[in-house]
């Protein structure tokens, strides 16, 4: 049953028929070193098994699974699944034991490869078999350079592979967001001319990891982010879920490209064992009007007009009641004009 479920005897939750959750990090489970309010107790309160799925290269799974239990959480490296492990599988049909591996990036991209007997180096001049790029903020020119070193073509010598961990243009950090890893590849793609391979979300080696460690019937990927959490969940065929509490917000989703539509929006964890507030649709034949609300919340679409009627007591029953507005219109969002109390949100 998705966003725009009708109303039906039994109200579904968010988490209906689901075996395993799947959680990004930052903006979902924490902002910084602190857990997000709820979120903790929300996904114990599930009681489903939890698997977190980051695109964060700086840091290994035994790092992020003690900072995960620090918080109280009951987190295992074996449940932590990252864009470098991801990476590794992308490596694997192109080297041998002992090949030496340059690596852009920090201790999280270090640590697998020599888990698989790979050797790591950190200049063209030891002539790797293959280049791996992950943000770290110790990453600088030279470290950038040598990877374009290592990556040119040159006569007689034919590409050798070139995987990015993730492509994600921002990061959050402590004074606020910065350039993430997407910044970083795109200046060797600059420079080399040809494009990296991607591991992390939104791309799909980073969900098969997680599908063959886990076989679950039925996943759930719940994310702040469309461009990663969702669009990749969607790639992957599983339920995808957006929580608001991190990088994308109302505005974002009411005007989210049909890739990157999630099948529900909750306001914070709690809201994955609440009912799904139905939505009601009503055409007005006398004016052409359709009304589409959610709760006490109403926005009205005359035309390509997407306007607020009535705000909800929850700003994220407005929100539905928008992208319901804005997803079932009969143009794309840029051909509709969205009331800026809207876009607010």
């Amino acid at each position: 049953m998705g966003l725009f479920s009708k109303t039906a005897p039994a109200q579904p939750t968010p988490l209906d028929g689901i075996d395993r959750l799947y959680l990004d990090l930052d903006g979902v489970v924490y902002q910084g070193p602190d857990a997000i309010p709820h979120a903790v107790e929300s996904i114990l309160a599930t009681g489903l098994p939890a698997s977190y799925i980051t695109n964060n290269a700086s840091r290994t799974d035994v790092e992020v699974a003690e900072h995960l239990a620090s918080f109280g959480l009951p987190v295992q490296p074996e449940d932590v699944v990252t864009s470098p492990q991801a990476a590794m599988r992308l490596l694997a049909p192109h080297l041998a034991p002992g090949d030496a591996v340059m690596v852009v990036g920090g201790q999280g991209i270090v640590a697998e490869i020599e888990a698989r007997g790979w050797r790591v180096v950190r200049s063209a001049a030891e002539q790797p078999k293959a280049v791996v790029q992950g943000f770290h903020p110790s990453v600088g020119w030279k470290d950038l350079a040598e990877a374009a070193f290592a990556l040119r073509a040159t006569p007689g010598r034919s590409e050798i592979p070139w995987i990015a961990t993730n492509t994600d243009w921002t990061i959050p950090v402590a004074g606020g967001i910065a350039p993430g890893n997407g910044t970083l590849v795109s200046a060797v793609h600059t420079a080399v001319g040809r494009l990296a391979e991607v591991a992390g979300k939104p791309e799909t080696p980073i969900y098969d990891v997680a599908r063959e460690r886990y076989a679950p019937s039925a996943a759930a990927m719940i994310g702040d982010r469309l461009d990663t959490d969702i669009l990749g969940g969607r790639r992957a065929g599983i339920r995808t879920i957006l929580v608001l509490t991190g990088i994308d917000r109302g505005a974002s989703a009411i005007g989210a490209d049909e890739s990157m539509r999630p099948d529900h929006i909750v306001q914070d964890l709690r809201d994955l064992q609440q009912p799904i507030a139905p939505l009601r649709e009503t055409f007005e034949r006398s004016t052409g009007d359709t009304y589409f609300e959610v709760g006490r919340a109403a926005v009205r679409r005359s035309g390509i007009d997407i306007a607020l009627v009535r705000e909800g007591e929850r700003p994220v029953d407005t929100i539905r009641a928008a992208c319901a507005a804005v997803w079932t219109a009969d143009r794309p969002v840029l051909g509709l004009r969205i009331d800026d109390a809207l876009l607010a949100l």
